[in-house]
């Protein structure tokens, strides 16, 4: 079949001025949990209509399974499934009826019966939509995008707003579908959910992957295994970065609102050399916390942002 999803220097550009996406290439491999991570505004939402083929590139190329948007568009539909962020469907069909409407747009779509017990939907099968919980219709949205048998499925912040819970389900779909052969693309606001979904995942920032890589690879790539954060009395930020950096064992310094964090090898060298510090300097600690390095650092290190932030 080829690979699933392959773009070579896509470029978006509207108005003639406004760069969306400047020249992006990616590569999703068959069986993998691609993450597609970034900023509000960074490309995202863009970048992945253009894999859908909703949205024409101002130039590169996209293929799925070696075959382009402009060539068989008909099959490549029958080949990917998509739930949105926020998928708007009828109130007055019931669960049943729903995943019915949306098989019917396929040549070959599934039972809907099977559908319905994979998403564990199946007690709901004669429910209104408008009655369902936040968590079952966002269950429902994944049903729609199943039915057609999918190879690949695109998921746009599939559990955003939903309780810890209607989550885990959605994982457990998730890696079903994977199990099955099945690829993702997974968009997603939650760090968490990218470091235990994704076997890869790029990083996008302006229009362009700022990093690519495993989970680990890219925690690896940041400095530190383990970050130490504090925040002293007085402005701890002002004084700047050097007498921290100078700190053993510390690979990078930031500033993160009140705190310091520091990314760190070996945390048993650092924290002795930094109360030390503190003290030479007449400041008191308010504040001292150690984890594992994550996701969400390395995104803040090269993007300046955390990936909430609006």
């Amino acid at each position: 079949m080829g690979v699933p999803i392959q773009c070579t220097n896509l470029r978006k550009t509207y108005d003639g001025k406004v760069e969306a996406v400047r020249g992006l290439s990616l590569q999703i491999e068959a069986g993998q949990c691609f993450g597609l991570l970034g900023p509000n505004g960074a490309g995202k939402t863009t970048t992945i209509e253009i894999l859908e083929g909703l949205l024409a590139p101002t130039s590169g190329e996209v293929r799925i399974f070696g075959h382009t948007w402009r060539e068989n568009e008909r099959q490549l539909r029958e080949w990917i499934g998509i739930s949105l962020q926020e998928t708007r469907l009828s109130e007055k069909l019931n669960v049943r009826e729903t995943i019915e409407l949306f098989g019917s747009f396929y040549r070959e779509p599934r039972p809907a019966a099977e559908v319905l017990a994979e998403l564990e939907l199946t007690e709901k099968a004669d429910a209104w939509v408008g009655k369902l919980s936040g968590g079952q219709k966002q269950r429902l949205a994944v049903a729609t995008a199943l039915v057609g048998n999918p190879r690949i499925l695109f998921l746009d912040e599939p559990t955003t707003g939903l309780d810890p819970q209607s989550r885990r389900q959605l994982w457990d779909i998730v890696r079903a579908f994977q199990k099955k052969g099945g690829t993702v693309l997974l968009t997603t606001h939650y760090m968490d959910e990218a470091e235990r979904l994704c076997d890869r995942l790029a990083i996008v920032d302006h229009g362009q992957i700022i990093a690519e890589g495993t989970p680990s690879d890219l925690i690896d790539r940041l400095g530190g295994h383990h970050v130490v954060e504090f925040a002293i009395n007085g402005n701890a930020n002002g004084r700047g970065e050097d007498p921290w950096r100078a700190l053993p064992s510390v690979e990078s310094v930031r500033a993160d609102e009140d705190m310091v964090c520091l990314n760190v090898r070996e945390p048993h060298l650092t924290i002795p050399a930094l109360l030390a510090a503190i003290n030479r300097q007449g400041r008191q600690l308010e504040h001292l916390s150690t984890r594992q390095a994550s996701l969400e650092d390395v995104f803040v290190r090269l993007t300046g942002r955390h990936l909430r932030e609006d």
